[in-house]
């Protein structure tokens, strides 16, 4: 059974769409020269220390393991995954050659490179569940995960678009898919639980809180309480049927003033073109000159299609959206919804 990684493209998700667009993994380590030659962890070891002085062990040792399975233990066939920070969705794909070093390109983060056939690149990460996205929330830039089934979970998000999570149907055969794809193992690269990236870590547990105390109804309600912060006089519909029309706002003392914004809510799974439609057919029976579509679950690519044509006009908000519009004016919530959803600011250091 193949095995499956993870290689980010670039911290703060630089190079992910021109990874996606070119078919490959990796990219970054602009410091090193071609991988290929390297014939041994020793050999890699010497050439960490001599292009890095300075580094402790430890930040060596990871140097070193990443670098290793980088150009060494990634095979043909094995799963890659990118967790992608531009767009808050998973990646996707099958690995379909080597190790590559492209001398020829003239962006030296661009020549360190794994060819992947990505064949999902849009994910939702509620998809996945949490246990799962603390693995892959790791602060590594390259790593195996495996813990909790991971392997077999991760074939079947690809195959499906869903996490079945612990099942015992894929639990059975879990010690067969974990020895067949470690052959060799790294503390660090196969281990990446103990380097979490702690921002990562949070956004995962902030998100399943809100999915838990927010469903239904109720993630509506959350909605109206983040634009009336932000000034709109907003009307929300009452629990049931509602013709496609969760929330109404608008500026001004009646709230009937430019813009005015119509909300539709769908706390489920992902949501199709249909109703897109629905929301553009309410925009025009109600007057509303703007629209927005909050979907937790995310958007088909249908969906996708036709609020990208309706840009100017629509907006889509996904998980990710409600949580980074939640974290920015947290402390003018009510203080119901603070009651439900209680976080604290914690001080760290940047980069660390």
């Amino acid at each position: 059974m193949p095995a499956a990684w993870v290689v980010r493209s670039g911290k703060n998700g630089e190079r992910e769409a021109w990874s996606l667009q070119n078919g490959v993994a990796g990219t970054g380590w602009w410091e090193f020269p071609d991988l290929t030659p390297i014939g041994s962890r020793q050999e890699l070891t010497e050439l960490v220390l001599h292009r890095l002085t300075g580094l402790k062990s430890g930040a060596v040792a990871g140097y070193v393991g990443q670098l290793w399975a980088l150009s060494k233990r990634i095979q043909v066939g094995d799963l890659m995954v990118l967790p992608l920070k531009t767009t808050k969705q998973i990646a996707l794909g099958r690995v379909t050659g080597h190790y590559e070093y492209r001398a020829n390109e003239t962006d030296l983060s661009l020549r360190h490179v794994i060819p992947v056939d990505w064949i999902r690149t849009d994910v939702a990460r509620n998809a996945v569940k949490q246990d799962l996205l603390f693995t892959l929330g790791s602060a590594l830039t390259v790593f195996a995960p495996t813990k909790n089934h991971a392997i077999a979970r991760l074939e079947a998000v690809l195959a499906t678009g869903q996490d079945p999570g612990q099942v015992p149907s894929i639990g059975g055969s879990l010690s067969n898919i974990s020895s067949a794809g470690a052959s060799e193992t790294d503390g660090t690269v196969d281990e990446p639980e103990l380097s979490p990236d702690i921002e990562d870590v949070a956004q995962v547990k902030i998100t399943a809180r809100i999915a838990e105390e927010f469903a239904g109804h109720d993630l509506a309600t959350l909605v109206t309480a983040l634009l009336s912060i932000d000034g709109f006089d907003c009307r929300q519909s009452p629990p049931g049927p509602d013709g496609g029309v969760d929330i109404l706002a608008g500026r001004g003392l009646l709230g009937l003033d430019e813009p005015l914004l119509l909300v539709q809510v769908k706390s489920g799974s992902q949501v199709g073109a249909p109703v897109v439609q629905q929301l553009h057919g309410a925009m025009a029976q109600f007057g509303a000159s703007q629209g927005l579509l909050v979907s937790w679950g995310g958007v088909t690519k249908p969906a996708a299609a036709q609020l990208h044509n309706q840009k100017l006009r629509v907006r889509l908000w996904e998980a990710p959206d409600v949580v980074e519009a939640v974290l920015s004016r947290y402390d003018q919530l009510p203080e119901d919804i603070r009651v439900k959803l209680p976080l604290k600011r914690v001080w760290t250091l940047s980069g660390e």
